[in-house]
């Protein structure tokens, strides 16, 4: 018999990870701060809890998806947090973005209660959480990943094991770096070529002509045709990431130039009140800055 699985917040990416879990026929129980976004995991079978604590107490296993490490400290040690339900006899995952030093001090802060803890953040906008086609980067101990990787599979194609907790995390930050960068290049090459005279869609012809495609351009070029940025991952939530990659390689002593001149880029389009558009909208804040 699988065992009983509880989901800690029903957003974006959390809804759709937690209906996967229910087609996988898991025993599901959900939380989520605006009861309204639980009502369609209902209809599907979940159990609703009315709080953190008591989904803790119904679940083996626990799950969190949120914003960011204020909404987790929320769930697990706010008025009736998971934390004081949580024992030996149970596993807590975080798959919320957070830094790689706040997971480390969280694993800390989990370990007299004997609960078993795994970061496991996640690769991936909305539309591979709807598909169940997410990469998930787990730290922890790498036997109870193991045992835990049916589970993980239902939310995602791939698990890597990327070593002790918090390494999950650090995974992440690399990959969202790399993210960043990578989408502000594409922006800024169609825009530093249609300043030239260039046609939009011939720079982009000529991108994905040679070894430069890739699976995010082309997911992402119909928005900068389009002018419009339905938000798969908020710019506001990149920004966020960045800034915790910087501090991070601040302590690390890590050099991270291009790091830096994104954050202030993306930075720049929160100020712009782009925050929740896709963070494709790099492209709209280099149209501002070209006049």
């Amino acid at each position: 018999m699988k065992r009983p699985v509880g989901f800690m917040g029903l957003g974006t990416m959390g809804s759709p990870m937690a209906a996967n879990i229910l087609r996988a026929e898991y025993p599901l129980t959900v939380f989520n701060r605006s009861v309204a976004k639980t009502a369609p995991l209902a209809e599907l079978g979940a159990r609703v809890a009315p709080g953190p604590r008591e989904l803790a107490h119904a679940s083996d296993v626990i799950i969190a998806m949120v914003t960011d490490a204020e909404a987790l400290d929320a769930l697990l040690w706010g008025p009736g947090g998971a934390a004081a339900a949580m024992d030996q006899t149970k596993v807590f995952i975080n798959m919320s973005t957070v830094s790689p030093r706040y997971t480390r001090e969280l694993s800390e802060r989990l370990a007299p209660s004997g609960v078993s803890f795994i970061d496991a953040p996640v690769s991936g906008s909305r539309k591979p959480a709807e598909e169940g086609t997410l990469i998930i980067f787990a730290g922890g101990n790498r036997e109870r990943v193991g045992e835990l990787t049916p589970l993980l599979e239902t939310v995602g194609k791939k698990v890597i094991y990327c070593g002790e907790a918090g390494q999950g995390s650090m995974m992440k930050m690399a990959i969202n770096l790399l993210l960043g960068i990578m989408m502000e290049g594409f922006a800024e090459a169609i825009s530093f070529g249609v300043k030239g005279g260039l046609a939009e869609e011939t720079i982009v012809e000529a991108v994905f002509a040679g070894p430069l495609s890739c699976g995010l351009y082309r997911l992402k070029s119909a928005m900068f045709r389009q002018k419009a940025f339905p938000a798969h991952f908020p710019l506001k939530h990149m920004c966020k990431d960045l800034k915790s990659v910087i501090d991070t390689a601040y302590e690390n002593g890590a050099p991270i130039p291009a790091g830096q001149t994104m954050l202030q880029l993306y930075r720049a389009g929160v100020g712009r009140e782009w925050g929740d558009l896709d963070f494709a909208a790099i492209y709209k804040v280099l149209e501002h800055l070209g006049g």
